[in-house]
C-alpha cells in the first residue's frame, strides 16, 4: 500500500475520520464543524482525496451524508494498531 501524504497534519485527518465515524453525520454538520479558510489546515480535502470519506444521500433523507469510506476504517485501524505499543 502507498504511503498517504496529508497537506494537513495527520493527527487532524485522523480526528476528522474519528469524528465521522462516532455517529452519523449530514454534509452541513461536517461542514460547519470542519470546513476552514486556511490553506495549510485542509483536513477535509486531504480527506476526500485520500479516499477516506464520502458524500452520499440515504434513501429517503433530504440531507447529504457523509461516511467514513472502507479505506478510511482500515487507515485509523493502522493508526490505531501502531499507536498502541506496550502498557
Amino acid at each position: 500500500m502507498s504511503v498517504v501524504e496529508f497537506t494537513a497534519p495527520t493527527t487532524l485527518v485522523v480526528e476528522l475520520l474519528r469524528w465521522v465515524a462516532g455517529r452519523r453525520r449530514t454534509y452541513r454538520e461536517t461542514m460547519d464543524a470542519w470546513r476552514t479558510s486556511c490553506p495549510r489546515l485542509p483536513v477535509w480535502e486531504d480527506a476526500l482525496a485520500s479516499g477516506f470519506l464520502t458524500i452520499t444521500r440515504e434513501d429517503g433523507e433530504d440531507d447529504l451524508v457523509v461516511l467514513l469510506t472502507e479505506v478510511g476504517q482500515d487507515f485509523l485501524d493502522r493508526r490505531a494498531s501502531t499507536s498502541a505499543g506496550p502498557r
